[in-house]
């Protein structure tokens, strides 16, 4: 199983709703709105890179309101 942080930047104002429609997605563990430099930041898992991959250009990078993700793999060293 492949994990990583997502952060995410919205259209101003939409964090929220970004973070509920992101968080209702499968693979996502947790979507959070948070303030900083990014808006949102989610937990998503996969079975590997591949499927990681889909699930971040494929079905969180089309959430109307985001306009720019930035994926952080968790590594275990």
């Amino acid at each position: 199983m492949v994990q990583a942080y997502i952060l995410i930047q919205t259209e101003v104002g939409r964090a929220a709703e970004v973070a509920g429609a992101v968080g209702a997605l499968p693979g996502v563990v947790q979507a959070d709105d948070v303030t900083g430099p990014y808006d949102v930041i989610v937990k998503a898992a996969a079975p590997n890179m591949d499927d990681l991959g889909r699930l971040v250009a494929a079905e969180i990078q089309t959430v109307p309101g985001i306009t720019r993700t930035l994926t952080c793999p968790i590594v275990h060293l």
